[in-house]
């Protein structure tokens, strides 16, 4: 499962504008979240993100690129990695009451 999300701000790197960042399926690998923590992740903590996003990005966008993302591009990014972290589905009555 990959994400693509179009910026209403393109980020300016040397002569090429970055338009289109996708969140890439390295956000499904554990080790993209090493020396994150979960809940700063999962409550979309703005310097777990700084951190996580230049992991999982393509093109690979830098920290400072992230820092300096207009908000609401951020907001639909850290939306993006909620995505990945939400579960596909709720476990079924069956599973929850099995022991």
């Amino acid at each position: 499962m990959q994400k693509t999300i179009t910026l209403g701000f393109p980020v300016v790197r040397g002569k090429t504008e970055i338009k289109e960042v996708t969140i890439t399926e390295a956000m499904q690998q554990t080790g993209s979240l090493r020396g994150l923590k979960l809940y700063d992740v999962m409550t979309s903590d703005v310097d777990s993100l700084i951190k996580l996003l230049p992991r999982v990005t393509s093109p690979s966008l830098t920290e400072v690129e992230v820092s300096q993302l207009n908000v609401q591009d951020f907001s639909q990014l850290a939306a993006g990695i909620a995505d990945f972290l939400a579960p596909s589905s709720a476990p079924s009555e069956t599973a929850v009451g099995e022991i």
